[in-house]
């Protein structure tokens, strides 16, 4: 009791101790109370010297993204207004005039783009029609039936198919696959040569040289491949183990379990893929400008000549030393630009839809 006491008194005679160590009574027993705990920064709020540069830099590279593409399109509105301020039909004759271009008038001249629209588009779908079914085809067998051994070289193989230049494939598609299809072109247009996409006329390329849209097409295909067979591919190997073993316990087969499993987990992701397959076929140049033979005209026939977007820019060069002239084709280029943006930003809306 005694030792209650003067516990008690030395207490309240050191009252900084008394306020912060309280004590509390249980019965005949002095507990002290839990102490509170001394306020300090949490870690999460402190940010190291290496975080603030990391995002720093980070931060100005997005800027900095984000700025080179508006100064893009700026650029581009910029040389295109004076030129379409000079097209006879103006802004709508832009959209609607599908004649043969004339700007050696720069006061009045003649341009539009559905002829290179219509041409870019039909070789680019042709060529997705071609890479997509094969492309599938690679990433299910390298995410689920390729042996391991093989799976890492034959994926390099067909990944360094997007490292051969474009020049490259363009000199194989002159010089070697159009010239090789030229009787596979006789036979088909030998039944099919009444329907309107295997028509020929008159100045049609010779099927000797293969110089049409399907030559362009069959190339662009293996130069998109890749991208589209890679996309798939990282997003068929994530597939949730859980459900591929669910499946086999069930008793499904190996393609069920693709079937049931892997397409629906990566669909979104393979058609992201070619999505930007498109986008990369829609800009191609140099290939198509050495396959396709050039041809002002279109006639929805796989069969005849065209020129892209990017192939009539090309073939303009010696014109661009005319602000007026070049701004016709850097108007082309504007809608090219605007294009593919669109191109890719449905790709990232589809990836992220499928999360």
């Amino acid at each position: 009791m005694a030792r209650n006491e003067s516990a008690t008194e030395s207490h309240e005679l050191d009252p900084l101790h008394a306020q912060t160590h309280p004590v509390a009574t249980i019965g005949n027993t002095a507990q002290p109370e839990n102490p509170k705990p001394i306020a300090a920064k949490e870690s999460g709020n402190v940010k190291r010297p290496g975080d603030r540069i990391f995002e720093i830099l980070s931060t100005a590279s997005a800027a900095i993204i984000t700025v080179m593409i508006a100064a893009i399109g700026a650029f581009l509105i910029w040389r295109a207004i004076p030129a379409l301020s000079n097209n006879v039909g103006g802004l709508v004759g832009f959209f609607t005039y599908s004649g043969a271009w004339d700007t050696s008038d720069t006061q009045a001249m003649s341009f539009g783009i559905p002829n290179l629209l219509a041409a870019t588009m039909l070789i680019s779908v042709v060529a997705l029609l071609i890479a997509m079914p094969i492309a599938l085809g690679i990433a299910i067998f390298l995410s689920n039936y390729a042996p391991k051994r093989l799976v890492k070289p034959l994926g390099y193989t067909v990944d360094m198919l997007a490292a051969v230049p474009s020049i490259v494939y363009g000199l194989w598609g002159w010089q070697v696959l159009g010239p090789a299809l030229s009787n596979f072109y006789i036979w088909l247009e030998s039944w099919a040569g009444g329907f309107f996409l295997f028509a020929t006329y008159s100045n049609s390329p010779a099927f000797a040289t293969g110089r049409n849209m399907l030559t362009g097409g069959i190339v662009l295909a293996v130069m998109i491949l890749p991208i589209i067979a890679a996309t798939a591919r990282e997003v068929f190997v994530q597939t949730p183990k859980g459900h591929v073993e669910a499946a086999l316990a069930l008793g499904a087969t190996r393609w069920e379990v693709v079937r049931m499993t892997v397409l629906p987990f990566g669909m979104s992701g393979y058609i992201s893929g070619a999505m930007l397959g498109l986008g990369r076929a829609l800009g191609e140049t140099m290939a198509l400008y050495m396959v396709v033979s050039p041809s002002s005209a279109f006639r929805f026939s796989l069969f005849d000549g065209g020129t892209t977007f990017a192939t009539a820019i090309a073939n303009a060069a010696a014109e661009f030393n005319d602000d007026t002239r070049a701004g016709a084709y850097i108007a082309a280029g504007l809608v090219l630009f605007l294009l593919t943006f669109i191109v890719n930003a449905a790709a990232r809306g589809i990836v992220n839809s499928g999360k």
